[in-house]
């Protein structure tokens, strides 16, 4: 089992910054690959960014460039460095572990989900 929280959001203008961590607990953490993920109302939920164990990442197409995801192993915490915010970005961002440790941005392909932390974006 592994546990996942999430923290770091708030209320941000555009084009400023915002850091995004989220705690694990269980193991191994370190074989998982970890993801980001957000969803704003109405919407479906949406992949942002993912990272390996080997840390290798993978990003969508509309944070690619502006945010950074990485992880720290030993402290079982990955983050999201995000910047330059847009007010398209506001959504609640959910962390995920993955237990196979690939690199997906399907939803249904991870495991375990944290509860989700808002991000606003005011224009």
């Amino acid at each position: 089992q592994v546990q996942l929280v999430e923290s770091g959001g708030g209320l941000v203008q555009a084009g400023g910054s915002l850091r995004l961590s989220c705690a694990a607990s269980g193991r191994p953490f370190s074989s998982y690959a970890m993801g980001w993920f957000r969803q704003a109302p109405g919407k479906e939920r949406e992949f942002v960014a993912a990272i390996t164990w080997a840390t290798s990442t993978a990003y969508a197409n509309s944070v690619k460039g502006r945010f950074t995801i990485f992880r720290d192993n030993a402290k079982t915490m990955v983050y999201l460095q995000m910047n330059s915010l847009k007010p398209e970005d506001t959504a609640v961002y959910y962390c995920a572990a993955a237990a196979l440790g690939r690199l997906f941005t399907a939803p249904s392909l991870y495991d375990y989900w944290g509860q989700g932390t808002q991000v606003t974006v005011s224009s």
